[in-house]
């Protein structure tokens, strides 16, 4: 049986993964590696998906102390266009202070195992329409 414990934990999980298969195509459309995922929003609050997440991506995943970037964003310009900091460089110092990383804490034996276990679930469900 599953409880909402499991439901939660794995709408997290595939939260994770679809994030891993965007990046997969785009390093494929690209040509380049990742090196690193920065994150921001109200999920980045879970030190736990931001674990899974580096986990499946086995890179680094940098969470700001400041989650909501996207307004962070817009109130640093509107700073920087009213005078209040005088230059991009002072904008990007404060943007890149105080961050959280995550690292994978998995092998990539264990990886490739959840990786085959979410392609396997992802293959059973598409009959369910």
């Amino acid at each position: 049986y599953a409880t909402r414990g499991h439901i939660a934990r794995a709408t997290l999980e595939s939260v994770c993964y679809q994030t891993r298969a965007i990046l997969e195509a785009m390093r494929k459309d690209s040509g380049t590696e990742l090196r690193r995922l920065r994150v921001d929003g109200g999920l980045t609050n879970s030190d736990q998906t931001m674990q899974i997440q580096a986990d499946i991506l086995d890179i680094e995943v940098v969470r700001p102390e400041m989650r909501e970037t996207t307004a962070l964003g817009a109130a640093l310009a509107a700073g920087l266009g009213g005078g209040v900091w005088e230059s991009e460089a002072e904008l990007r110092q404060i943007a890149q202070s105080n961050v959280t990383a995550f690292w994978s804490h998995i092998t990539e034996e264990k990886r490739a195992e959840m990786l085959k276990g979410w392609e396997k679930a992802v293959e059973r469900s598409l009959d369910w329409a």
